[in-house]
């Protein structure tokens, strides 16, 4: 279960990481549009698994350049954090596939 500091800087670390990759996108990220859906930190906060849609563009490519560039997002976070957090977490960055499977389910229903 997680805890309300949890919480809290789940919902931080998704919004810095968000104006992160909306303000980086175009140089790094071949102009695809990358939402943050969600972040979930464990319990000692030092690990943060970071969920990413991606749109325009190919997903895998997409996700490999991103984890490749981890540590200038890392680095990017740490600065907007500094005063928050005593240590930025490591970033694992995974691709939310939730729309994909709303939309083949509602594929099905139909």
């Amino acid at each position: 279960m997680e805890t309300n500091r949890q919480k809290r800087i789940n919902k931080q670390l998704q919004k810095d990481l968000g104006e992160i990759f909306q303000k980086e996108s175009p140089n790094l990220f071949l102009r695809a549009m990358i939402t943050v859906t969600q972040v979930r930190v464990t319990a000692d906060l030092s690990i943060a698994k970071v969920y990413l849609s991606i749109f325009g563009a190919d997903k895998e490519k997409i996700i490999n350049l991103v984890k490749m560039n981890a540590g200038e997002i890392r680095k990017q976070l740490g600065m907007r954090v500094k005063n928050q957090l005593r240590q930025v977490p490591q970033l694992q960055f995974f691709v939310d596939d939730s729309l994909d499977y709303i939309e083949n389910i509602e594929n099905l229903i139909k």
